[in-house]
């Protein structure tokens, strides 16, 4: 009796006591690896390199436009080039300065465009100072914690610095238009600043699209802390939106409803487009909805040929390049794909396995290199042989023709006949050129796997020795 008494007192002690409940639930989820902690400190460091880099590129290349159209304009009107661009270089040479030093505490409250991805890392690494248990109270792991805590503050930083800089190149680039528009000479020069200021701003958004890709480590922290209630009350009070709305710290419906004040509901919107539109007559209605159809129309159409875009003041008086901004391992494609050759039967007598690396030149096409090998495979189900049948190198193109079908071609050079060793590859008289032309289909897997299909022409086959069949037919992959 007296067990049982004891038991209820202390399960009854723990759950009214919070921070005895919340150790148990952490302790059932688990420790977060530490290698989180290092993986977030080298992401943003990287991070905050390419942004330090890439902006002091766009800077320069404003400092440099912006002397030029200086000693063109300095040639008609030598006044307007001293007002219009001597404070404006030393603004740009300045803000050029500064991003050698440190930038400061970041701020808390959404300071330009927000990005989720860091307000959420950032928010893990607080929590988990708060809730050792979940990572380990070693100095060795806090010390890693606080040098992470450090480097995505620095980061968040370098991201508003170069968000300002942004902002102040789309302003100039503006004024400058505004205020040259009637000298037609500088219009080629003009148009020099709003591909920097257009390209600038799409590269920033490149490098936060591949900060965000987690690594293995960092999706098992964040499954871990999912675990946790309490995380997600931390995220609630400490996020960026969160301070948007001025979320209280107590986090209760009444506080809610009291910081949420003032706010319009979407009854009282609708109530109120309902006065309106009545108030326009019995044909106010119908004219409205198609406004608002136009109006639709007309945005989709500038969010389908501009998607980056993350407002009408980046909108460029060009055509933009959309890979400018892709680095070489970005636009690089590797796939792999596969060819049968049967005999009289249905059993494929050779495979052809190739390896392929594609180079993207533009949004639409493609340009690569690759190498095959022919396995043998024997004659029939009842005669499975494996033996080396040839190999052979190749060169390919890809063009987009319409929707998924593409318009494939390349050359090809193949050694087609059996060997035992890798010297019988050196007989020039044994190897024979290919000319391919077809047709390709391609279709998504997932996320990261695409398929495809190609039926290509030899336009060379009846000159190969020993002659191969012209039509060729082959699956592959890409990565």
């Amino acid at each position: 009796m007296l067990t049982r008494f004891t038991f209820i007192v202390v399960f009854l002690f723990a759950f009214s006591n919070p921070g005895i409940a919340q150790d148990s639930i952490m302790a059932k989820a688990g420790q977060v690896p530490q290698k989180y902690l290092s993986q977030v400190s080298n992401k943003s460091r990287q991070l905050e390199k390419q942004v330090d880099k890439r902006t002091a590129r766009a800077l320069d290349r404003m400092i440099k436009q912006e002397k030029k159209l200086q000693r063109k304009l300095s040639k008609i009107d030598s006044l307007a080039a001293k007002n219009i661009f001597t404070r404006s270089i030393d603004s740009l040479g300045g803000l050029k300065a500064r991003l050698k030093s440190k930038t400061g505490k970041a701020e808390k409250a959404l300071n330009g465009q927000y990005f989720g991805y860091l307000d959420t890392l950032s928010n893990s690494l607080g929590f988990l100072k708060e809730s050792k248990q979940l990572l380990g109270k070693s100095k060795e792991v806090q010390g890693k914690l606080a040098k992470s805590m450090e480097s995505v503050k620095e980061l968040q930083s370098k991201l508003q610095q170069a968000e300002n800089i942004k902002k102040y190149i789309n302003e100039r680039k503006q004024l400058l238009k505004s205020q040259l528009s009637q000298y037609t000479s500088l219009t080629k020069d003009l148009q020099k600043i709003n591909k920097e200021a257009y390209y600038y701003a799409q590269q920033l958004k490149e490098y936060k699209e591949v900060f965000k890709d987690s690594k293995k480590a960092e999706k098992k922290a964040m499954e871990l802390l999912q675990k946790v209630p309490a995380y997600k009350d931390f995220i609630s009070r400490n996020s960026q939106l969160a301070s948007l709305f001025n979320l209280p710290s107590g986090g209760g419906s009444a506080d809610l409803a009291q910081s949420l004040e003032g706010l319009q509901t979407r009854a009282q919107v609708d109530q109120l487009l309902q006065q309106r539109i009545g108030s326009g007559g019995p044909n106010a209605r119908q004219a409205l909805t198609q406004q608002m159809e136009a109006a639709r129309s007309q945005f989709d159409e500038l969010k389908k040929n501009f998607p980056d875009l993350d407002n009408a003041g980046e909108m460029p008086d060009f055509k933009p390049k959309e890979l400018k901004t892709k680095s070489l391992l970005q636009r690089l494609e590797f796939g792999t794909n596969v060819q049968f050759q049967r005999s009289t039967q249905f059993f494929p007598t050779t495979g052809d396995f190739a390896g392929q690396v594609g180079y993207k030149f533009s949004k639409n096409g493609i340009l690569g290199l690759g190498a095959s090998y022919k396995l043998g495979m024997g004659t029939g189900f009842n005669n499975i042989r494996f033996s080396h049948q040839g190999v052979g190198f190749r060169s390919f193109g890809d063009y987009k023709l319409k929707g998924t079908f593409f318009v494939n071609g390349g050359f090809e050079y193949n050694y087609n006949q059996p060997f035992a060793d890798a010297a019988q590859l050196y007989k020039q008289n044994n190897w024979s050129r290919s000319a391919l032309l077809g047709i390709s289909k391609k279709y998504k897997i997932n996320n990261k796997l695409k398929g495809n299909m190609m039926l290509l022409y030899d336009f060379l086959a009846n000159s190969q020795v020993p002659r191969m069949d012209p039509v060729k037919f082959r699956l592959g992959y890409n990565f």
